[in-house]
């Protein structure tokens, strides 16, 4: 393996785990998405939501994310939930990011607190972030967002829900190419 290319992963993991340290609580990562324009409308009207302040994720021809947060349904904390990702492909780097994932009703939300929860290739989420993106998925459509900051982010051509769930991500920082294959599981422990 290069230096360069050492270096770069080293840089990339520190990123990771400096992000993690700094992880924010549920209410700020709810804040931040509340200020992200058109996500903020779906917490008013969906059936609850699933919170992820911090998921890091790094990979090097097999990689891994894994984050922790609070899954909410009327506003209430309703338990705890664990999202891990093994890919695999060409991927280098590692990045951390903040999710929340939208139920648009009780099936949904339902589905998503039976025990685990697996995300097919068919889900796509819509990217909010601090710098530049673009975002496409393997069940059709793209999206792309620019913006200063987690505070000041924006989104831009959201699709809705897709199957009772509708998925938005923050970038907080770090440096990823990828073009690998992989699903994202969910746990969950209610309180």
């Amino acid at each position: 393996m290069s230096t360069s290319i050492r270096v770069l992963l080293v840089l990339s993991l520190l990123t990771i785990f400096g992000q993690a340290a700094w992880a924010d609580s549920d209410s700020d990562a709810v804040e931040s998405f509340r200020k992200a324009g058109q996500s903020g409308a779906f917490f008013s009207n969906s059936y609850g939501y699933a919170i992820f302040p911090t998921i890091g994720k790094a990979g090097m021809g097999i990689g891994g994310a894994h984050g922790s947060g609070g899954v909410y349904a009327g506003g209430k904390k309703t338990g705890t939930s664990k999202m891990t990702q093994v890919t695999f492909g060409l991927q280098l780097g590692g990045q951390a990011f903040s999710q929340v994932i939208f139920f648009e009703d009780e099936r949904a939300f339902k589905s998503f607190t039976s025990g685990n929860f697996e995300f097919s290739a068919q889900a796509s989420a819509v990217a909010i972030t601090a710098g530049v993106s673009a975002e496409a998925n393997t069940g059709g459509g793209a999206s792309s967002g620019m913006s200063g900051g987690s505070n000041n982010a924006a989104t831009s051509n959201l699709g809705g829900y897709r199957k009772g769930m509708a998925i938005f991500t923050i970038a907080k920082g770090g440096l990823m190419y990828e073009a690998a294959i992989g699903g994202q599981k969910y746990s969950y422990t209610p309180l």
